[in-house]
């Protein structure tokens, strides 16, 4: 049995993972975090999600015991201060953060070498899947295509493009043998010539409650060929999420991913 304990345990997310931890017969959800100034400190977590049991509260995210895994999904200010308690507490990771930065990365590449982390832009079982699936179609398909990624997402999402758009980029670059970073275009507006076949496109939607959407489209002359993803619930994020912190337990220190997790590699 996993005890788990949840950071930023009142926010969409975290909510959502609060319920998968509890109906999974695996887990036991020994700690609900959150902020030392949140007015939620001390309040049953019931109250907010009524699948939790009767006596857990909200707690001090610094206030870590009786935890085997934990996990985090919020913002990178967040993460990085609860990496820092984790590897205090040598306690394994699951992050699911996105719009982290090269020093973000880097914060994490320096604790996996202290305690085992699972990171992904995406917990989808499903994305993950697709991002092998971008990586046979970039391979098959040859030179004379034109590659773009399209997400949508709520109106409340803060970083663009998402980090599950970021990702599949990244899978088509590594299959193409190109890096990343040389060839994302995330703006065309002042272009003045015709679109390269050396570059990914991004384009972002922002609006109302869409959990998530992303398609990569390869188009070539006379056909095209959309690999799509479409989530309805933030449930299937937690689910992922509690497979990773089942996978975790016991691995030795490193820093791993989704792939990892379903034995994609």
């Amino acid at each position: 049995m996993n005890r788990i304990g949840v950071f930023g345990a009142n926010g969409r997310m975290g909510l959502a993972l609060l319920e998968a931890v509890t109906n999974n017969k695996n887990s036991q959800l020994t700690g609900a975090y959150v902020r030392a100034s949140s007015p939620l400190l001390g309040m049953a977590v019931k109250q907010l999600n009524s699948a939790v049991a009767e006596e857990l509260t909200f707690s001090d995210e610094a206030e870590i015991n009786n935890i085997d895994i934990l996990i985090d999904f919020t913002l990178p200010a967040g993460m990085r201060a609860h990496l820092k308690t984790a590897v205090a507490h040598k306690i394994p990771m699951v992050i699911g953060s996105t719009g982290l930065n090269k020093d973000d990365m880097h914060a994490l590449q320096q604790a996996a070498t202290q305690i085992p982390i699972v990171f992904a832009r995406n917990y989808s079982v499903g994305v993950n899947v697709l991002l092998n699936l971008v990586q046979t179609a970039a391979t098959k398909l040859g030179e004379d295509v034109d590659i773009e990624i399209f997400e949508a997402h709520h109106r409340h999402k803060i970083d663009a493009p998402s980090g599950t758009a970021l990702a599949i980029g990244e899978a088509i670059a590594d299959a193409k043998g190109w890096q990343h970073d040389n060839v994302a275009r995330f703006q065309r507006h002042q272009d003045e010539q015709a679109k390269s076949q050396n570059e990914i496109g991004y384009s972002v939607l922002r609006g109302g409650d869409i959990v998530g959407e992303h398609t990569a489209y390869f188009a070539t002359s006379g056909e095209r060929l959309e690999l799509t993803h479409k989530a309805s619930s933030r449930m299937t994020f937690a689910l992922g999420a509690i497979r990773a912190a089942g996978w975790l337990k016991n691995k030795p220190a490193g820093l791993y991913d989704m792939q990892d997790v379903l034995d994609l590699k």
